[in-house]
Order: C-alpha cells, then structure tokens, then sequence
C-alpha cells in the first residue's frame, strides 16, 4: 500500500472519531432528560395499574367492554415502538426480532397480524416482511409528547371496541441502566389480566410477591361513582398510559444503547489508528531504507 493511500485512510479514521465522539456526547446530553422523564412517570403508572386492578377486580371481567375477552380471537395489532435512526448497535434489530417473532406466532395460531409502528426502522422492517401497517404511528422518538400516545390509544382502543383488532400487544425496549436495555411484550388488549411478560424469572417472582402483598392488605372501598363509570373513564386512559411509558422508555433506551455503540466506535477508531500509523511509519522505514541503498549503491559505481 502506497504512503498516500495509508495517510489518507488515516485522516479518514480520524474524521469518523470526530463524527462518533460528537455524537456520544449528543446522546449523553439527551439520555439524561429522557432518564428522568421516564423515572419521574414510572411510579404514576404504577399506581395507575394498581388502581385499575383493583377497580376492575371488584367489577368483574364483563363490565366493561375492554375487560372482555374474546374467545376466538382472529386478528391482532402489534404495537411496535423502534427509533427513526441506526447507529445504535443491536438495539433496533433485537425489538424488530421480538415483534415479527411474535406475529409469525400468532399468524401460527390462525390470527391476521397489522402492525402500527411509530419509528421507521420498525415500519421499514416490518414492511419488508410482508405485514400490513396500519396508519396512526405517526411521529417518531426525536420529539414527541402524550398526545402521540392519546393517537395511539384512541386508534387502537377504536379498532377493538369495532371488532376490527381482537388482541393488541406492545413492544418497546425498557430502560433498566446504561448498559442493559431489555424488549418487552405487554398486553394491552383485552385487559383480562394486566400481565407484562419479560425474560427470566425474577421479574415474575417479584410481581407474584406484590401480587401477594397487594392481597394480603387489601381493603373493600366505597365508589363514587359507580365502578362501572369510574372504568369507562379510566380504562382508555390506562392505554394511553401504557403506550407513554413505553415511547418514553424506548427514547431513553435508543440514546443509552446509541452512546455504547458510539463509545466503542470511538474505540475501535483509535485502534485503526494506531495500526494504520504503525502501517505508515514501517512503510516509511522500508522507503528511506530502500533510498539510503541506492545512494550508496550509485556512490560505489562512481568510485
């Protein structure tokens, strides 16, 4: 390889840890404004959940339309949240993996599968794969607000009280720290059992321990209004809360997962660096090397 060639690829090399550093730090300022967005809405969610758990436990299963379940189920929604940008490692690729996996499952059980996703990446993907996106999804993780998922559950909780979806579930990636970010299936509808289904058994182990401990202390109330208006109310809104927590968890996790794949871009610069500037430098010696010869060379023909 000429000199040339090895000194242009290093100011290349160099160019693109400039690109990757800026775009860590870009990632870092916005992880921790979705950090905290996502930490301070958590604990409303999860009081929303208990609510409605208790509420919908007094009412019964058939109350409401949305508690319903339906027994012969023959179309589904998949609620696929994904970001509008790579560069992020494997982060896309695994939610996109988790979602057509479990369409291919239920087209296996004789259910036609739509998705509405919001991110293009998981609309590209899923596209590509031959399922029907539905419209409703649009917008996308760069900057967005409730009302993008007041759209999302207004259309969905739409579709299944007309009979067009009978099931529909959320997959989006949870922020659990820097280095871990994890995709979730959640089931939205029909809200028979409010059950969130993630890898591994501990999560399970700690839900059926509060499960345990919500039953133990448990006290009979008194609704006003009736419960049955009180879950006409609430019930829609639980859908929209459900699909906040997940875009939110989802942007916090895309810039987490996009500073690791950065930081190790940056990485893997400097190493190409070192090993192209070692190229050089040896290429260099061989040259002068090879002058230092043909002086000598031509000054012992002269003699």
């Amino acid at each position: 390889m000429a000199l040339k060639d090895v000194k242009v690829k290093i100011a290349g090399v160099g160019k693109t840890k400039q690109i990757t550093k800026a775009m860590y730090m870009v990632s870092s300022a916005k992880l921790r404004g979705s950090q905290q967005r996502i930490e301070r809405f958590r604990p409303y969610a999860d009081k929303f959940r208990e609510v409605l758990e208790e509420l919908a436990g007094n009412a019964g299963g058939n109350v409401h339309p949305l508690l319903a379940d339906r027994p012969e189920p023959k179309t589904a929604c998949i609620v696929l949240i994904t970001s509008d940008r790579g560069l992020c490692g494997g982060f896309n690729a695994n939610l996109i993996k988790v979602a057509l996996k479990l369409a291919r499952e239920k087209q296996a059980q004789g259910r036609a599968v739509r998705f509405l996703c919001v991110g293009r990446k998981g609309r590209d993907a899923v596209g590509k794969a031959g399922f029907e996106v539905i419209p409703g999804g649009s917008g996308g993780l760069a900057d967005f607000d409730f009302s993008l998922a007041a759209r999302i559950g207004e259309s969905v909780v739409k579709d299944f009280l007309e009979e067009t979806t009978d099931e529909v579930l959320l997959v989006y990636a949870e922020f659990i720290s820097m280095g871990r970010q994890v995709p979730i299936t959640a089931s939205l509808l029909p809200m028979k059992s409010f059950s969130t289904e993630k890898p591994g058994g501990a999560d399970q182990k700690s839900a059926q321990a509060h499960k345990a401990e919500s039953t133990k202390g448990s006290v009979d109330y008194i609704y006003e209004p009736e419960v049955e208006e009180l879950l006409a109310e609430i019930l829609p809104r639980y859908i929209k809360v459900q699909v906040y927590r997940g875009l939110l968890d989802t942007a916090a996790s895309e810039h987490a997962a996009r500073m690791s794949a950065m930081d190790n871009a940056t990485r893997n610069c400097d190493e190409i660096t070192r090993t192209l500037t070692l190229l050089y430098n040896k290429a260099r010696q061989s040259a002068i090397t090879t002058e230092l010869i043909d002086i000598v060379a031509g000054a012992d023909a002269l003699q």
